[in-house]
C-alpha cells in the first residue's frame, strides 16, 4: 500500500459503486488497527507521524467510500469524468423544471407534514438517481452520464438539507 493509492486500492475493493457496507466497515477497522499511532510508540516520533498520516488517509478514504454520493463522485473522477459542480451546472431541461417545482413547493410548504411529504418525494428521486449512477458506473462504464446524475444528486442533497433545517426549526 502507498499513501497515494486510490481509495479502492487502499481498501482492497473493486472500484465499483456497489459496495458491501459490512465489508467496507470491517476493512476500515483492520486498516485503522494496523495504522494506529499507538502501535508505533516504541519506534519513535517519526514512525508515529507516519502512522498518523496513514490513519488520516484511511479515515478520509473511508468517509468517501461509505457515502454513496461521495463514492460516485470519486469514481467519476477516477474514470475521467470529474464532477466539477462549481463550473459545470448544465442539467437537462426536465430536471431544471423539476428543480423549480421542488423549490416552489419548499417555499410554499407550511407545517411538518408538507415538508415531510416533500422530503419523501425527493428521497425517492434520490434513490432512483443513485440506482442510475450504479448502472452507469458498474454496468455501462459511462462515467460522463453518471457524473450528470451525481450533479443532480448534489442538488437533491442540498435541498433535503434545507428541508431538514426547516423541520428542525418547526420542532424547536
Amino acid at each position: 500500500m502507498r499513501l497515494d493509492d486510490d481509495d479502492f486500492r487502499l481498501f482492497e475493493l473493486l472500484p465499483r459503486q456497489a459496495q458491501d457496507r459490512a465489508e467496507l466497515d470491517s476493512r476500515w477497522r483492520q486498516l485503522q488497527g494496523a495504522a494506529h499511532p499507538d502501535r508505533f510508540a516504541a519506534e519513535g516520533a517519526q514512525a508515529q507521524r507516519l502512522a498518523m498520516q496513514w490513519a488520516v488517509r484511511i479515515n478520509e478514504a473511508y468517509q468517501r467510500l461509505k457515502d454513496p454520493l461521495a463514492r460516485a463522485a470519486y469514481l467519476c473522477g477516477l474514470r475521467g469524468a470529474p464532477i466539477d459542480a462549481e463550473r459545470n451546472t448544465a442539467m437537462p431541461p426536465a430536471f431544471l423544471q423539476q428543480q423549480m417545482a421542488w423549490r416552489e413547493a419548499l417555499d410554499d410548504a407550511e407545517g411538518s407534514d408538507a415538508l415531510q411529504q416533500l422530503d419523501a418525494e425527493i428521497a425517492a428521486q434520490e434513490h432512483a438517481l443513485l440506482t442510475c449512477v450504479q448502472v452507469e458506473l458498474d454496468e455501462r462504464d459511462a462515467p460522463a452520464a453518471a457524473a450528470q446524475h451525481v450533479r443532480a444528486l448534489m442538488f437533491l442533497a442540498r435541498l433535503r438539507q434545507q428541508i431538514g433545517r426547516r423541520l428542525d426549526a418547526l420542532a424547536a
